[in-house]
């Protein structure tokens, strides 16, 4: 065995003594985790459609209520739904700027909040999306206080994953988990439109 190989060798079981230590110490929240998938960068509700299939795949029960993105036929809801055994509500209209009626787009927010709240409250799933909340959060159809104490009410297996851009303060200090994610580049500043299978 080289020097380098033995050394690289030492360094590395190191390494793993010192994660083992720290595995051991962790401990069970006993109850779901709220994680939240914000910014201006692509991949916040595909990445909460990720953990979804990763929940399935632990035969765990998960339920989706969209916010904002209406009657859109996505790459992700026709999976889940040929799938099954996925509860999806799409409760927006639409984007903000399709419906233009900013009543219309509260009085939906809050029915979207309502069946989330009713959700999370069941028991009945161990994983609820609620995708492209922060926008709705964003655009002031619902309080930070009223998502905040939905999620409070949560059954204690019950964990919830918030996407869109903007996250305000308040919901951000709430979460377990909160990921930034950052537009670097993107194809649209190029003149490319959306494409199906990957963005949509």
């Amino acid at each position: 065995m080289s020097d380098d190989t033995a050394a690289h060798k030492a360094d590395m079981q190191k390494l793993q003594k010192v994660q083992r230590e720290k595995v051991a110490e962790l401990r069970d929240p006993e109850r779901g985790l709220v994680l939240v998938h914000t910014r201006n960068g692509k991949g916040k509700s595909s990445s909460a459609f990720g953990v979804a299939i990763r929940a399935i795949g632990w035969k765990q029960t998960v339920g989706v209520v969209q916010f904002i993105k209406g009657t859109w036929v996505t790459g992700e809801r026709q999976f889940f739904q040929q799938l099954g055994g996925v509860d999806w509500y799409t409760m927006g209209e639409g984007f903000t700027w399709d419906t233009q009626d900013k009543a219309r787009d509260i009085q939906a927010a809050e029915a979207a909040l309502a069946r989330a709240a009713e959700m999370l409250a069941s028991g009945k799933y161990d994983l609820i999306i609620l995708d492209e909340i922060n926008i709705a959060l964003r655009y002031h159809y619902l309080t930070p206080e009223a998502v905040i104490a939905a999620l409070d009410k949560r059954a204690s297996k019950t964990g919830a994953i918030l996407t869109g851009r903007d996250a305000p303060e308040a919901v951000c200090a709430y979460a377990d988990l909160v990921s930034v994610i950052e537009e670097q580049k993107h194809p649209f500043q190029n003149g490319i439109k959306a494409q199906r299978g990957v963005d949509f």
